[in-house]
């Protein structure tokens, strides 16, 4: 009792009826590094950032809106249209899009760390530059996000790209190893070749051999619905005098064939004139409901352009699944075979021999398959890291649930900081972690029968540390996990038997 009893009378005394407990860290908060529209709340500007959101309203009202991404229309006989697009890449953003589809997929809460606007292209040091603190180094001041994702790694450069990647897992594994990052496969919307210019064996090269437990791959790129129609216009198009021009030979073509009179085809040229000098959305919004209806090529661009803006990189979509899994079953659950949502297919369809080699290369850099199958739809078949020659590392549920014990139990130990270190703190540690332990293996997160068969704790001294250890100050706990493996191959036999009756 701290206060001396020197006068008489009753004194009451409280003392904790309860060892302290260990809080849960979250497992599934991702943090999107990318482009935005803008980044300020009210008159704050959030450029390099962090700001936790919970909604697509929450980023569009921080973070505005999508980039008006712009194409270079020509004419090509060779192609069956008659025209061909090239996009213009430095008006190319996707932020906005992957968070929207990271929604469309169960996403919750998450981090939005803006590196920039619209203004000026995509350029890797905005993502990872120590030297102004801008993208990573500024993600490291915040503790909370367990998922690193960046969608727009893809857009940049080959080399640059891969780059990027290696610094995402060095990030994850080495500066905090509170992390995991899901990458996605460079020209993820390409078919293999399985020669030097592989989209997978380039993949694998260029991300090296380090921290590969502290990140996985999907592939191919996904055709999505995330882009509406209505957001596509002619305005997409950079050249509108060239749009006028290849729109106006469809009009005599169609004259020609008598499909349309001269009154006809003058009215639809007097329509087609005004595209240049459309300025408002109102203008825009109705010259574009006219221009569809009389313009059968017109809606072939816009359809191709759409399509452009919905092929997407998964990574945004798996955060989501992520998210999902662990808020609807737990951390342990593989996130795989199940579907992804907004989405049409897979921009290459995988067969079972196909995924032979992605799932089990000879250099253990797997990578997970999203695959479509009849009456199941589009769905992530694949649960590996990229260290999957690993026995400890090769599943991403295992990879993220000890992350999850070891940073949960890493704060609640940060209150023993400074405790005598003799066994009553021994003995109170101990307790705290075992029944942290006890209710991980109750929610089906350890394996095991029992307790005793799902982890063991020990700390004292003469098991974990020597007299050395304490005069140095050290208190030593060790802690062994049976963590749930996914059930990746499922093999049942058949045999027939005699009849017996």
């Amino acid at each position: 009792m701290a206060t001396v009893l020197a006068t008489p009378g009753v004194y009451i005394e409280e003392k904790s009826a309860f060892a302290s407990s260990v809080v849960p860290v979250g497992t599934a908060i991702p943090i999107f590094l990318g482009y935005t529209q803008k980044a300020a709340r009210g008159t704050k500007s959030l450029k390099n950032v962090p700001t936790r959101i919970s909604s697509f309203a929450e980023f569009a009202q921080f973070f505005g809106g999508s980039p008006t991404v712009k194409y270079a229309i020509s004419e090509d006989a060779s192609k069956v249209n008659g025209y061909k697009l090239t996009v213009d890449a430095s008006t190319r953003y996707i932020l906005h899009s992957a968070v929207k589809f990271f929604y469309s997929n169960g996403g919750a809460d998450c981090y939005i760390l803006s590196v920039g606007d619209y203004s000026a292209g995509i350029k890797a040091k905005d993502f990872n530059d120590e030297a102004k603190g801008s993208g990573l180094p500024q993600v490291l001041k915040y503790a909370e996000p367990t998922l690193l994702v960046i969608p727009e790694a893809t857009l940049l450069p080959k080399a640059e790209c891969f780059a990027l990647q290696q610094a995402m897992l060095s990030h994850c594994g080495y500066a905090t190893k509170s992390r995991f990052a899901i990458l996605d496969v460079f020209d993820g919307a390409k078919e293999r070749t399985y020669g030097d210019d592989d989209v997978i064996n380039q993949f694998r090269e260029g991300v090296g051999s380090n921290f590969l437990q502290w990140g996985a791959a999907y592939y191919p790129f996904v055709q999505t619905t995330v882009v509406s129609s209505g957001d596509v216009n002619f305005t997409n198009i950079s050249n509108a005098t060239d749009l006028i021009e290849i729109l106006s030979k469809e009009v005599n073509d169609d004259l020609e064939s008598g499909r349309i009179n001269e009154a006809r085809a003058t009215a639809i040229k007097d329509e087609l004139a005004k595209i240049e000098t459309a300025a408002t959305n109102e203008e825009i919004s109705s010259l574009q409901a006219t221009l569809k209806v009389v313009s059968s090529k017109l809606n072939s661009i816009l359809t191709e352009i759409s399509e452009s803006l919905n092929l997407l990189p998964a990574s945004s979509a798996m955060a989501g699944v992520y998210t999902m899994v662990d808020g609807s079953v737990n951390v342990a659950k593989a996130p795989a075979n199940l579907s992804l949502g907004s989405v049409i297919s897979p921009s290459v369809q995988i067969t079972s021999e196909n995924q032979e080699e992605l799932n089990l290369p000879l250099n253990g850099k797997a990578i997970n398959a999203i695959r479509t199958f009849q009456g199941k739809g589009t769905l992530v078949w694949g649960a590996r890291t990229l260290d999957g020659n690993s026995q400890d590392w090769r599943y991403i549920s295992v990879r993220r649930t000890m992350t999850f014990l070891e940073q949960s139990i890493k704060s609640a130990a940060e209150g023993f900081v400074f405790a005598p270190n003799n066994s009553t703190t021994w003995s109170t540690f101990k307790a705290t972690v075992v029944n942290f332990l006890s209710n991980q293996w109750q929610s089906g997160i350890l394996a095991g029968q029992s307790p005793d068969d799902a982890f063991s704790v020990e700390i004292g001294l003469g098991t974990t540390m020597t007299p050395n250890d304490i005069l140095d100050g050290l208190m030593k706990m060790t802690i062994k996990v049976a963590i749930v493996r996914p059930a990746e191959f499922i093999v049942i036999t058949f045999e027939q038997q005699q009849q017996k009756s």
